[in-house]
């Protein structure tokens, strides 16, 4: 394919930027590291050397980590069960996302770490796999990736895409090159109108752009019923909350919310999961240095008669949603940009989120329109929403319930997506 010269000038620039960077991802691993221990492993990857993986993998899907991987869940499932011979490389960028992938799908798909977007490495990875194709959930928008790949013949498709006004605007520095790279995508199945409306504005094609529904409205419902009786055997019948996947600057909330709940309800539990697995520890050890009884997943196992309990594993959020009469979603009281409001849709759980919700804006607009979520508007008021969740279980019990019927109308999205993917599938 012939390559027009701005191209090359652009491309030039920013791979010589990138490489004149690379040194610092070994201190950015090293960082990480210290704060989280399996930054520290498979370091190969991340430069795109696969010497204990053999395997050619024709399709290749990309989710950057464990929110991406678990939109990118139903998908992958219709396709494992439609197509048993295909074989399917994921990729993630996070450890807790590679988590993710071994749990649901363990030796049915092959997964490394995508490799940095440096062309050798990038051309190294394509040139191991030889995929036939390319997924990409969500937002990962890598110059030298979309082009190697359209190089290299392999149609791309960026699947569930969203982009908010922020990434938009960041997006915007490398506006020329992002340009040019958007065009070699085959397709973009965007989320909403808006985010289709954005991509278009970043430069894709607005003919290879159409709006599918997010994935996320997809996943198959699981019946928590039974660890639910067994929570509360261990636990009992008094109120419940969780404080879900907050980020630090979220701590000192979470923590005076449940000091001035504890005052009306003493047998009041918090169940908390922090976003990042580096914050398990630091977070169980505020609770105690709060007086409070404390116990954690990974020692204790159940709550007993602790007034907090930290969830310290990976992959058990829904079934403690479940097991919670009010959920608040964290990421949100800060500008982080929320995280998944679904999850404890799906569980039927009353839903408060802070006011920052730019990386799920259709579907905190849909569930406020719908009643099915209140939005908690500074940190200090967060003990006060969650207490009046508590005082009215009728209330509560209907705002849970039009959260989950929203979400069951929402569903439909895996197979207009599916129509889109499998016509590109490499054929037996």
């Amino acid at each position: 394919m012939r390559v027009d010269f701005t191209e090359r000038v652009l491309r030039g620039l920013y791979s010589a930027t990138l490489y004149v960077l690379a040194p610092i991802t070994l201190y950015h691993l090293i960082w990480r590291g210290f704060r989280q221990r399996a930054y520290f492993k498979r370091w190969n990857e991340r430069y795109a050397s696969y010497p204990e993986v053999r395997v050619q993998a024709p399709v290749w899907l990309h989710a950057v980590s464990v929110g991406e991987v678990n939109a990118a869940a139903p998908l992958v499932d219709r396709l494992l069960r439609d197509h048993p011979a295909l074989r399917i490389v994921v990729t993630t960028i996070t450890p807790t996302g590679s988590e993710r992938v071994q749990s649901l799908w363990g030796e049915s798909v092959v997964h490394v770490y995508l490799p940095y977007d440096l062309p050798g490495a990038v051309g190294r990875f394509l040139a191991h796999f030889r995929p036939a194709l390319a997924l990409i959930v969500e937002t990962e928008l890598w110059p030298n990736l979309l082009f190697a790949c359209r190089d290299r013949g392999i149609p791309s498709f960026i699947l569930n895409a969203r982009l908010s006004a922020r990434s938009l605007h960041g997006y915007r520095v490398l506006d020329p090159l992002i340009r040019r790279a958007l065009r070699s995508v085959r397709l973009v199945a965007a989320q909403s109108e808006a985010d289709a409306a954005r991509f278009v504005r970043l430069g894709a094609d607005p003919s290879r752009v159409v709006v599918t529904g997010n994935l996320k409205f997809d996943t198959p419902p699981v019946d928590h019923a039974d660890f639910v009786r067994e929570f509360r055997g261990h636990r009992g019948s008094g109120p419940v909350w969780i404080a879900a996947s907050t980020h630090e600057d979220e701590e000192a909330a979470v923590l005076e919310a449940h000091r001035a709940l504890l005052r009306r309800w003493p047998d009041a539990l918090l169940l908390w999961a922090p976003r990042h697995p580096e914050r398990f520890r630091a977070v169980a050890q505020r609770l105690r240095e709060a007086g409070w009884r404390v116990r954690t997943r990974s020692e204790e196992r159940w709550p007993g008669d602790a007034q907090a309990f930290v969830v310290d594993t990976l992959g058990e959020l829904t079934r403690f949603y479940a097991c919670a009469q009010v959920a608040f979603v964290g990421g949100s009281l800060q500008p982080v940009g929320g995280h998944n409001l679904l999850e404890p849709a799906a569980t039927c759980t009353a839903i408060l989120s802070g006011p920052h919700l730019h990386n799920f804006a259709d579907i905190a607009r849909r569930l406020r329109e719908a009643d099915a979520m209140r939005v908690v508007e500074e940190a200090g008021a967060l003990g006060d929403a969650v207490a009046a969740q508590f005082a009215e279980p009728d209330a509560r019990a209907r705002m849970a319930a039009n959260a989950l019927h929203l979400l069951e109308r929402g569903r439909g999205a895996l197979a207009r997506t599916v129509a889109l993917v499998e016509p590109a599938l490499p054929r037996a």
